[in-house]
């Protein structure tokens, strides 16, 4: 079992997440949307999005830089107790607002009819993995620092080594399969949540339109010639058909 959970299970989810991102793209490009609601309704989605959004942004960040970067470069600038620190004050408040602001979305899509209607059962499913892989995420960051036998656990001695090994195509299962059961859960639901990316509303994300901030500016020019500006004693309005000063102007 840990062989297919951390060995293989991995490239399956890396090869539907691919996959189903270039099939919903040549087939689903009109679908290929948020399907945003903000017409319905405007005044929590103003506070919720951008809470969930930037919040999402820095777990993600903290994330990459955790698997990524390994353990014995940042030994050699700061300390593991200061790194520890600053990992888990920053990833519990970025994790707080991300589940404050998921859960306004949800309770703004539940309580507000219209937006409720236009919600599907894949929408539904989205929300219930998403969800999930946030709790249990904060779950692994404040109880999953030791073992149950009481000893100390370092994630990136376990589960940073593991994806890391997973690039070079090289899994090392052993890596993951030492790391707690709050981790193993969190990365299982995150695997399912990347695997539900192509099948979702969550395919907007590769489309962040960064093309706007190198595109040439936009130019307005009208068309027709300006009317001519009326005389201070005249009063606006239209011109009633058939007067001279329009018949004139046509001449």
């Amino acid at each position: 079992m840990p062989i297919f959970l951390w060995g293989v299970l991995p490239y399956v989810v890396a090869l539907t997440l691919v996959a189903g991102t270039i099939w919903r793209y040549r087939y689903d490009q009109f679908g290929w949307t948020t399907r945003s609601s903000q017409l319905y309704e405007s005044r929590l989605l103003r506070i919720a999005s951008p809470m969930f959004h930037y919040g999402l942004f820095v777990v993600l960040m903290g994330h990459l830089m955790g698997l990524l970067i390994p353990k014995a470069w940042t030994d050699l600038v700061v300390s593991q107790e200061t790194y520890h620190l600053v990992a888990l004050g920053f990833g519990t408040l970025a994790g707080i607002a991300t589940l404050l602001g998921i859960g306004l979305l949800i309770y703004r899509r539940r309580t507000t009819g219209p937006v409720f209607l236009a919600t599907t059962r894949n929408d539904k499913l989205m929300y219930v993995v998403l969800v999930s892989a946030i709790v249990f995420g904060m779950i692994a960051t404040l109880t999953g620092s030791h073992t149950p036998s009481g000893a100390e656990h370092n994630y990136r001695e376990t589960v940073s080594v593991w994806f890391r090994s997973l690039i070079v195509f090289q899994p090392d299962v052993n890596a993951m399969a030492a790391s707690t059961w709050q981790f193993q859960v969190h990365i299982l639901v995150g695997l399912a949540l990347f695997a539900l990316v192509p099948f979702s509303r969550l395919v907007h994300a590769f489309t962040v339109p960064l093309h706007y901030l190198f595109r040439p500016y936009i130019v307005y020019r009208s068309r027709d010639p300006l009317p001519p500006t009326p005389s201070r004693g005249r009063v606006r309005g239209w011109d009633p058909v058939g007067t001279p000063d329009r018949d004139k102007g046509h001449r």
